[in-house]
């Protein structure tokens, strides 16, 4: 099953993507479309938007320096180092952004970044999960852009101020169930930006699994349906370059992944202007 979330007018409903349409289910919320009927025709694509996959997730998190290559290339920006324990940080429900829409350049820095990764959707309710029993509670995987704003990052020691600027946090443009991906650990990752490949690797290039990451998440917390994880970006970031390639407005973004799909998304100058109530 390929999930998605899309907008057709002023509706907004879940459906299954099925070659080059949507067809809509009988479903409210995320949980309900997990196991929710046919509810109408199909409608082809271009009549269409993509969302991502869930609207607001309970959390976004993150895992920092997850690819051995891009740990050894973040010490010239984040002073870092292969780590033996996980590194996590969270991405803020306001920086959920879909497969194809703008991304802001923000108003308060130039050094935006991407990060191109593998995101994992949960789909049970999950505490203490062993890492053999990790898949059972995920709904299913998607393609990610963990977009980053660098000064931000390093000048807060958490990373959170630099991982959670609105828009940053793309994710879609569907979510395939486990049943329809035979080879995970070989699926390939691909970042281009306006054409040129920055970033390339394969999923079992991680350090620490996704049934890793799991567990090490529920052994502090409860995971709960719709709950989003980025799992790590391998080498290649535009903080690794000498000069540093930070994106700028009207850069375009695409991120492939093997089986899962693309995102690809354009960079545009944030409207910065002051919002209250």
């Amino acid at each position: 099953m390929r999930l998605v979330r899309f907008k057709r007018g002023e509706e907004v409903r879940f459906g299954h993507l099925e070659a080059d349409c949507v067809v809509p289910l009988a479903a409210g919320t995320f949980v309900e479309a997990l196991t929710a009927s046919p509810d109408g025709e199909s409608i082809p694509l271009g009549e269409v938007t993509l969302l991502s996959p869930v609207e607001k997730p309970g959390k976004i998190l993150g895992i920092g320096v997850n690819y051995a290559a891009h740990a050894a290339e973040s010490v010239s920006f984040i002073d870092t180092k292969k780590p033996d324990v996980q590194k996590w940080f969270n991405k803020q429900v306001t920086a959920v952004n879909g497969p194809y829409a703008q991304v802001h350049l923000p108003k308060v820095s130039e050094q935006l970044d991407y990060e191109g990764e593998l995101v994992v959707i949960i789909g049970k309710r999950g505490r203490h999960v062993p890492r053999e029993r990790a898949f059972e509670i995920v709904a299913g995987l998607t393609v990610g852009c963990d977009y980053s704003v660098r000064d931000w990052q390093r000048a807060s020691q958490t990373m959170i101020m630099g991982k959670g600027f609105d828009t940053h946090a793309v994710f879609g443009p569907a979510i395939v169930t486990m049943d329809e991906i035979t080879d995970l650990p070989n699926l390939q990752l691909r970042t281009f930006v306006n054409g040129e490949q920055r970033q390339t690797g394969y999923i079992r290039d991680q350090i620490h699994d996704i049934a890793a990451q799991i567990a090490h998440l529920t052994a502090a917390f409860t995971l709960e349906p719709g709950d989003v994880i980025f799992t790590g970006t391998p080498a290649g970031v535009g903080a690794g370059h000498e000069p540093p390639k930070w994106l700028k407005a009207g850069d375009k973004v695409r991120v492939e992944i093997d089986c899962l799909g693309f995102t690809e998304n354009e960079i545009v100058r944030e409207p910065g202007d002051t919002v209250i109530g």
